[in-house]
């Protein structure tokens, strides 16, 4: 189990990170080409999605976790591969993948938050407003209500940072919540051979 996790908190920090990198690109340089953009989307999404389908492929282990990330990462790498080979095409479309991206991620959060309160974490509400909101951002971006294509980068790039500080803290929370049934669990253990 706690190598499960492990793998999960890797996997998940990569992608919380490589949201937060390009979020912030896309904030403090919302000028640059719409085309260029684009590649990095589709460069940052095929990377992610095959780092997705190795920790299926490396780590298989019948989990919901393993086949959610042999789901998302087919689906990635499938997005990131489009956005790549037809750029020109795509560009209206990008708000869309991204919120489609986004609502993943929250989907994903929301059951992180089911096993929070599983757990009887106290703080589980926090996790599903985070990964409600998640989802709202993401539902939005899919409707594209913003005309200026600067406004819409900034945008797409805000939510991207929000959604990988989200991804940090919904895991680090799970994380934190397992070693503290784990330690729990341990001290019962001790008790209970004390006892007899």
């Amino acid at each position: 189990m706690e190598r499960i996790l492990k793998r999960i908190k890797t996997n998940v920090m990569v992608s919380a990170f490589i949201c937060m990198t390009l979020g912030i690109i896309l904030v403090v340089w919302p000028g640059l080409s719409v085309k260029v953009v684009c590649m990095a989307i589709g460069v940052v999404l095929v990377i992610n999605g095959i780092s997705r389908l190795m920790n299926f492929i490396f780590g298989r282990d019948g989990s919901v976790f393993s086949q959610m990330n042999l789901i998302m990462g087919i689906i990635i790498t499938v997005i990131g591969g489009w956005i790549l080979f037809q750029p020109g095409t795509i560009i209206a479309m990008i708000p869309i993948l991204v919120g489609i991206i986004i609502v993943i991620h929250g989907i994903n959060n929301l059951q992180q938050t089911m096993s929070l309160c599983q757990s009887r974490y106290d703080k589980w509400w926090v996790a599903l407003l985070l990964a409600l909101v998640t989802i709202g951002f993401g539902v939005l971006l899919i409707f594209n209500p913003f005309a200026a294509v600067d406004t819409l980068i900034r945008f797409i790039g805000i939510f991207l940072i929000y959604d990988g500080v989200s991804d940090i803290w919904i895991m680090s929370r799970v994380s934190k919540n397992v070693k503290e049934v784990r330690q729990e669990m341990e001290a019962l253990t001790v008790d209970g051979k004390e006892i007899e």
